[in-house]
């Protein structure tokens, strides 16, 4: 299905996922859409390798608490959250010679933690991976220290957002 794309969402200079100035970051992108869902796209590279031509399972699972631990920002935008528990199932190998996609989605919303579950889906629409994720909210300045917060944990993704989004 087509979704449109809402909001085009912050990324990072050193993030191993969305890094811009990463030599080894998935430069992924993360789109809010319609539905409420959030959608990343993520660009593997040789160094994101398991076995040949097959990426890794802990970058799959770091996609997917990535994607998941984002998707708080579509009902609260100044939300952070820290990773209390992640679990990933498996299902079948990522190709490292395409892009990825992950759409997650927020489950349940306290005033302190939040729950969302996200799935890789391959081109063929399969679903390779799932995830379940428990976050705590945290301030951003509890997290960082404000100087590095100002300097490189946010900044604009300039890059054109698409207008719609399938998986």
């Amino acid at each position: 299905m087509k979704y449109k794309v809402q909001k085009k969402q912050f990324v990072s200079k050193n993030c191993f996922v969305c890094g811009t100035e990463n030599d080894e970051s998935l430069k992924t992108k993360f789109y809010e859409l319609e539905n409420g869902e959030l959608m990343s796209i993520s660009t593997p590279a040789l160094t994101h390798q398991s076995y040949p031509d097959r990426m890794h399972g802990g970058v799959i699972s770091a996609i997917l608490d990535e994607a998941i631990g984002r998707a708080i920002m579509i009902e609260e935008p100044d939300a952070w959250g820290v990773t209390a528990e992640l679990n990933i199932k498996y299902k079948k190998p990522v190709p490292l010679d395409r892009p990825v996609k992950c759409v997650a989605r927020i489950t349940r919303n306290t005033r302190l933690i939040f729950e969302g579950t996200g799935e890789i889906i391959l081109e063929d629409g399969n679903i390779a991976a799932t995830g379940y994720a428990k976050y705590v909210k945290m301030s951003i300045n509890k997290i960082v220290d404000e100087m590095d917060a100002d300097k490189s944990l946010i900044i604009e993704d300039t890059t054109k957002a698409p207008d719609t989004v399938e998986y």
